[in-house]
């Protein structure tokens, strides 16, 4: 059954076209990798679902509800939750309050909120860090505090934002690890917007392809990385042949 359902999306800035008739479907428990080169529009795809910018056309569907028109706010509550390309945390908070953040979603409660935030910390190995401020971790860190706020407000939907983007291979396979463990071990449901391929391609399920707003290809991963529009509009040759596409 279809968690998301997306249709005929259209997104202008001005004259410009960021999201082109895009239509996609997502079934509840899936983990779908969404790629392509740096301004296909990926981004604002997700800014879209989410409520943060209004469609110029097109529909939005999530859990059955028509969230088209949405505001952020209301589409959270509803049960859809999303990290962004670079975490801005609360004030002076620390990583535990930070958390507490996303949990007032669902509870007006302190002391549930601070217990689910100390649970949530110790499942993706933050607790150590709680009392410290977000400014003071490295960013593999803060990129998992991010993801931490999010998965406290209880989502069906997450959604990740080049949750590896800056770090080194051992904090990658951390991340992918954790990314693990969120689909196969809490069974929810993501979309993943990434650069690092062998990320993409080892967690994804389904891959998604933008290429200048618009959807060129979509399919299991190994069959996406075969296709030659993918190659010549993102992946590139040379990853192809070392991958023996």
């Amino acid at each position: 059954m279809s968690l998301l359902e997306v249709y005929n999306l259209i997104k202008y800035f001005g004259g410009l076209c960021a999201n082109a008739d895009i239509s996609f479907s997502l079934d509840r428990g899936e983990l779908l990798g969404l790629i392509g080169p740096n301004g296909a529009g990926k981004t604002t795809l997700f800014n879209c679902i989410c409520g943060h910018h209004p469609v110029n056309d097109g529909r939005i569907i999530f859990d059955g509800i028509d969230i088209t028109g949405l505001s952020a706010y209301e589409v959270a509550r509803l049960g859809m939750a999303r990290t962004f390309q670079v975490y801005v945390a609360s004030g002076d908070l620390n990583v535990e309050e930070n958390v507490m953040v996303g949990a007032f979603m669902r509870t007006k409660s302190r002391s549930e909120a601070r217990s689910k935030a100390r649970k949530i910390l110790k499942e993706l190995k933050l607790h150590s860090v709680s009392t410290n401020l977000v400014s003071e971790l490295p960013v593999a860190a803060q990129k998992r505090v991010s993801m931490a706020t999010a998965l406290a407000s209880e989502p069906k939907l997450l959604l990740l934002d080049e949750v590896a983007a800056g770090l080194n291979p051992t904090e990658i396979d951390e991340i992918m690890g954790i990314i693990k463990h969120l689909h196969n071990k809490m069974g929810i449901t993501i979309i993943l917007i990434e650069h690092v391929m062998e990320l993409v391609m080892r967690v994804s399920q389904r891959v998604i392809v933008l290429d200048s707003g618009r959807k060129i290809a979509e399919g299991k991963p190994d069959m996406v990385a075969k296709d030659p529009r993918v190659i010549k509009a993102y992946l590139g040759e040379r990853y192809a042949r070392e991958h023996g596409r």
